[in-house]
């Protein structure tokens, strides 16, 4: 029997129907469940804001950022409703019961499906993500704004010098897939009393054997060198002008063999064989004049010096992520507008899965249309995906687990 027309309830657009297709994407309710489950996050009654709708709420937060949190709420349930998918919902929460409902959620079941569905999704075909069979990695750190609170200023501090004026700041680091710009790992803390290097080593089990990482000069630390060259990924770092190495071999392609003290005031802890590029931009005004890299990849057959040279400058698009997340997707500066250290972790997580699920879209596009992904627009795609296309079928955040539409969705355990 052939379908009648449906009519959009007032005021509701089809991206509200659509949004949450892209999410699930990604992030199907699936492992939701199982990990509300492992969190102990579960909703054990039937609520107006299930813990599972709330997780998809949270990653909403970050693609309607200049909404309300109650509009982000009516986008939802009216979306959802038109669908027939969770008929029985209805938009009676109020901002607090949302933001209670955030806080019996908490901030670990967004952290741990951040470490479970996030991770480098470059195929062998994608242009751009590789060199000489190595995946091209990056990481690198930047700072966030954050609601005038005492609690969050007490975790997080404020720039020094800043006076009244300045909103408080998390350091963040991330660990991106160049590629592809996903941002596979993410570590945070005081502006003021964490620093990169420290940050750089919660992300080491990220690096794997396979993996080329590229690092700034900010990183210079003999320690942190040792330790990421010890997962078996591959280094190339840029070291500061200042800091002298001893050439004890000169290789053809002009660089040459060196070491690098583990720690400057131990000579006890050793030191460990490196090879150094150095290299002039000379159509650049306003540069060092010497640039100096150094990297594991001590044969020059397999990696010569101007290509290494050349690749380092992939480093930005950790930079061009960055920037994605701070202002692409939010539309404005960013500042995480939720008021309790807790939250602020959950909604940085949801941010991140946000970005992940539009990456991931973008990178299959690129894909399907043998293009690089640098091609495609950012901005466009978060347009688009708030406008009315790229329905990903049916399904329901407000199921019951075991519903039969969330079988349906691409499992994020599998290759790209």
């Amino acid at each position: 029997m052939a379908r009648g027309p449906v009519i959009l309830p007032k005021g509701m657009s089809i991206s509200d129907t659509v949004t949450i297709g892209v999410l699930v994407r990604c992030v199907p309710a699936r492992i939701v469940d199982e990990v509300l489950e492992e969190t102990g996050r579960r909703s054990l009654r039937q609520r107006s804001l299930p813990a599972r709708f709330m997780i998809y709420y949270v990653m909403a937060m970050a693609l309607y950022f200049q909404d309300s949190y109650l509009e982000v709420q009516r986008k939802l349930f009216a979306g959802l409703q038109w669908l027939s998918m969770a008929p029985w919902l209805n938009v009676g929460a109020g901002k607090s019961a949302i933001t209670m409902a955030r806080q019996r959620l908490g901030r670990e079941p967004l952290e741990r499906l951040f470490q479970r569905v996030v991770r480098p999704i470059a195929r062998e075909r994608t242009r751009g993500a590789w060199y000489r069979g190595r995946r091209l990695v990056a990481w690198d750190g930047t700072m966030v704004d954050l609601a005038d609170e005492p609690e969050i200023e007490a975790a997080f501090g404020r720039p020094n010098g800043g006076g009244s004026g300045a909103y408080p700041q998390m350091r963040l680091f991330a660990l991106v897939e160049t590629g592809t710009r996903v941002v596979f790992g993410l570590a945070g803390g005081h502006l003021n009393e964490t620093c990169e290097q420290s940050l750089a080593r919660d992300l080491l089990g990220k690096l794997t054997p396979g993996m080329l990482c590229l690092a700034d000069r900010g990183l210079v630390s003999g320690r942190l060198w040792r330790d990421a060259a010890a997962t078996g990924a591959d280094l190339l770092w840029r070291m500061k002008a200042n800091q002298k190495f001893p050439c004890l071999e000169r290789l053809p392609d002009g660089s040459f063999l060196s070491e690098l003290s583990v720690d400057s005031t131990d000579r006890a802890a050793g030191k460990v064989p490196v090879r150094v590029i150095e290299y002039t931009l000379d159509a650049v005004p306003g540069t060092q004049p010497v640039h100096r890299l150094i990297t594991t990849i001590l044969d020059p057959r397999g990696a010569p010096a101007h290509e290494l040279a050349t690749l380092y400058h992939e480093r930005w698009e950790a930079e061009i992520a960055f920037h994605e997340i701070k202002v692409g997707l939010p539309g404005q500066r960013l500042m995480l507008r939720s008021r309790s250290v807790d939250l602020i972790w959950q909604e940085l997580y949801g941010l991140a899965l946000t970005h992940f699920a539009l990456r991931d879209l973008m990178h299959e596009a690129a894909l399907v249309g043998d293009r690089d992904v640098d091609t495609l627009s950012f901005t466009t795609t978060v347009k688009i995906v708030r406008s009315h296309v790229l329905m990903h079928g049916s399904f329901s955040p407000c199921a019951p687990a075991g519903h039969p539409d969330e079988d349906h969705p691409r499992d994020p355990a599998l290759p790209g």
